[in-house]
């Protein structure tokens, strides 16, 4: 009979756990004006306790409304630094770009594929070392989202026998980021990320050389060599791809904060939200509070 009573009681208290709500993440945030200077901290002053908080400035990378966001119509930019030497110096490495090619490291695959050659909007060596390209955007070369298309950037190096000797290219750096109308830069890839495939048409005793560090177009030393034909291509960089926004994590269940301070270092409207939350084992509630900010310089 005990046993029964015990087993009752126990049964009472789990429903009436299961009927337990989650409470409300009650709290408020308050801040001493709703205009300030750039470079002036802002205080915002927080009464309440929720379990957890985090702050959204409502900065770029920091918007509330962009926490789940991972697309947008960004604007793909390269650059890179390049170094030639050997021979006499001509204009032999073209860099390329196409939005078809299938992403196979063969020459099928190459030949098959739209290729633009933009050479002519990057700055190259002509001796010099660490020659920066500049900036250069690939937006035109982003097709719709829903298209999924990404996009390749090659190098082609071509050279021919001539007394003189082949020329040796060295790209020294590469980055490829995606940058948003907000201002959210994302970086997608570097030359120790680049995935590079290499490709080679023509003589294949002297092709590029990839490391983390360079890509490296090997050469012939000799007037005799044959004539060289080879590609270095990039993994498929994803124009669409943002990544989400983040908040700050002012608290969680074991802390607590009466305030907290943040400049803003640039002029503008910003949208600030601070997200309360209360998180149980049955559930999990949220309250949100905007502060609209006015930034002047």
């Amino acid at each position: 009979m005990r046993k029964v009573i015990y087993t009752m009681a126990a049964a009472v208290l789990l429903l009436a756990c299961a009927k337990e709500k989650v409470p409300v993440p009650d709290f408020q945030v308050q801040t001493t004006s709703l205009t300030f200077k750039v470079g002036e901290p802002v205080k915002f002053i927080i009464t309440g306790n929720p379990d957890n908080l985090v702050f959204y400035s409502g900065e770029p990378g920091h918007n509330y409304e962009f926490r789940n966001r991972s697309s947008a119509a960004n604007e793909l930019q390269i650059d890179f630094k390049t170094w030639v030497r050997y021979g006499v110096i001509r204009d032999n490495l073209q860099l390329m770009v196409s939005n078809d090619f299938d992403g196979k490291a063969e020459t099928a695959s190459v030949n098959a594929a739209t290729w633009t050659d933009i050479t002519d909007r990057a700055v190259f060596s002509t001796g010099t070392d660490q020659t920066p390209s500049g900036t250069l955007s690939l937006k035109e070369f982003t097709r719709p989202e829903a298209d999924s298309a990404l996009i390749y950037v090659a190098f082609r190096y071509t050279d021919y026998k001539k007394p003189q000797g082949q020329n040796q290219w060295i790209v020294r750096t590469f980055n490829a980021t995606n940058v948003s109308a907000d201002g959210v830069v994302t970086p997608l890839a570097t030359m120790a990320s680049g995935g590079w495939m290499k490709v080679d048409f023509k003589n294949p005793a002297f092709v590029w050389s990839v490391t983390s560090s360079q890509l490296l177009m090997q050469h012939p030393s000799s007037a005799n060599d044959d004539d060289n034909e080879d590609w270095v291509i990039t993994k498929g960089l994803n124009p669409w791809y943002i990544k989400r926004d983040v908040g700050v994590v002012l608290k969680n269940v074991s802390t607590a904060v009466r305030e907290h301070p943040h400049t803003y270092e640039k002029p503008g409207n910003y949208k600030v939200v601070f997200e309360g939350s209360a998180v149980r084992y049955n559930g999990e509630r949220y309250l949100t509070r905007e502060i609209n900010l006015t930034i002047t310089p």
